[in-house]
């Protein structure tokens, strides 16, 4: 009775194992199902200008540039990235020493005397070697995983830099529009009392009367009202700089200058294929997708048998003087068989492992569909905010014509304050648009550069390169 017993958990176990086979097998990859489309919606460019290694002096400005290059070395999220690298290094060494034999080596002194006896003394020295043979892969998986890892951490580090210097150059053009609005409310602030101080004459010959001097004195204090807060402005887009810098305000100081001084630079995408090699946020993810597959293996994996060897040699003896005689001399050669029979976390370690790989799966379809959005929409806000800076450039022309004819006909008594005032407040605003109409195109560039990947790589290397090989992803 016992014996049936006993065969018949020996069977329940053996069927537990080889379903737990089973489940290891079961395993079907998800296609990736990524199409690069065959070409950009918003484009006027013959042929391909991909940005260079330096993108950023394309706008012409040496104090950009060098704020750049100090963010590239001092930045302390850059800095963060690159101790991301070193870890993910250090873990590919760590998952590789599973690749080779632990050896350990080992000494022992003893002294023992009991009442009655002779004193008795013995030393021993060994050498261990241990090693698992990697007959399934699992080993071998795991260091695929950690060294993907190692690479994705590196796209990592360059997607974070990309940012930094994209957030330089953005932060640095709204400081220059900042500035150049504030030297046109000052000027607006002139003209405005220029304004008042004609109406105080024509109150004094009864031409005009106190509400007219109380309307324009509105304009004024109004103008003057503009000045704190785009001062502000000022101030806090500095600090914005030094924190990229990795540096306290009070130790840098920012020239700036006007966004009209600025060249328009050179960009066209090519074929949106090539875009996925340039882009580090879509290389981070494959290379993501990679370990979990990666990991997936290894958890497969751990469902086979495992094979360890074990070895040991080294010398014993109750006297140094013969300690390394070759009578002393002992070894031994162990191998071990383990196989997993009923282990409940098996299963879940694989459907973990698997449901991670999805989720990569699905980070980097989107990341690669996002490659193409962010390119459609830098195309399509480069041209248009050309556009707009043109038609608007056009308006400031018109407003400052008429506010010039509005201020001579004052002058000769042949106009009235209300239109005077609506020149006035149109010249004015049509002078702040046409400023945050070249910002938006100057930053539309920075957009379209960091769309397209940026030029260049933060571990020094050239950007993009070869895809990961196909036995990465498979």
């Amino acid at each position: 009775m016992r014996g049936l017993v006993a065969s018949a958990r020996l069977a329940s176990t053996a069927a537990c194992a080889l379903a737990l086979s089973a489940c290891a097998n079961n395993w079907q990859r998800p296609a990736l199902n990524v199409a690069s489309p065959t070409r950009w919606e918003d484009t006027r460019a013959d042929k391909p200008v991909w940005p260079k290694s330096d993108w950023w002096r394309g706008f012409g400005s040496s104090e950009l540039s060098t704020l750049i290059v100090q963010a590239e070395q001092a930045n302390q999220d850059i800095g963060a990235a690159k101790a991301r690298i070193e870890q993910a290094d250090a873990q590919v060494r760590i998952n590789g020493a599973s690749l080779v034999p632990l050896i350990q080596g080992g000494g022992e002194g003893s002294v023992q005397k009991s009442p009655g006896t002779r004193t008795v003394g013995g030393l021993q020295t060994t050498l261990n070697a241990s090693y698992e043979l990697d007959f399934w892969g699992k080993n071998h998986a795991t260091v695929r995983s950690a060294q993907a890892t190692a690479l994705s951490s590196r796209f990592a580090e360059e997607v974070v830099a990309l940012g930094v210097v994209t957030d330089v150059a953005n932060t640095y053009f709204a400081l220059m529009s900042a500035q150049e609005r504030l030297a046109i409310a000052r000027d607006n602030v002139k003209s405005a009392q220029t304004i008042l101080d004609a109406i105080n004459g024509r109150v004094e010959v009864g031409t005009a009367s106190g509400l007219d001097r109380a309307q324009q004195q509105t304009v004024l204090d109004q103008q003057r009202a503009t000045i704190p807060p785009i001062e502000q402005e000022i101030r806090t887009d500095q600090t914005a700089l030094a924190l990229l810098l990795g540096r306290p305000p009070v130790t840098l100081a920012v020239k700036g200058g006007r966004l009209a001084s600025l060249k328009a630079p050179r960009v066209a995408p090519g074929m949106p294929a090539e875009l996925l090699l340039r882009r580090p946020d879509v290389r981070e993810a494959e290379a993501n997708l990679a370990a979990t597959d990666a990991d997936v293996t290894a958890a497969r994996a751990a469902f086979l048998p495992s094979i360890d060897l074990t070895a040991q040699g080294g010398f014993e003896s109750v006297a140094l003087k013969s300690l390394f005689a070759s009578q002393s001399a002992l070894y031994s050669l162990t191998a071990g068989l383990t196989q997993p029979i009923l282990d409940p976390t098996l299963p879940g370690n694989l459907d973990n492992a698997k449901g991670t790989y999805r989720e990569n799966l699905y980070a980097y379809r989107k990341a690669a569909i996002q490659s193409f959005v962010d390119t459609e929409n830098a195309l399509i806000a480069v041209r248009k905010s050309a556009e707009q800076e043109r038609l608007q450039g056009n308006a400031v022309k018109s407003a400052r014509e008429a506010f010039n004819i509005a201020q001579a006909q004052m002058k000769e008594g042949t106009i009235d304050i209300v239109t005077m005032l609506a020149t006035q407040q149109t010249l004015f605003s049509t002078q702040d648009a046409l400023v945050d109409a070249r910002l938006a195109r100057f930053q539309a560039y920075v957009s379209m550069f960091e769309a397209l990947g940026g030029g260049w790589a933060a571990s020094g290397q050239a950007p993009g390169g070869t895809p990961l090989p196909e036995s990465a992803i498979k």
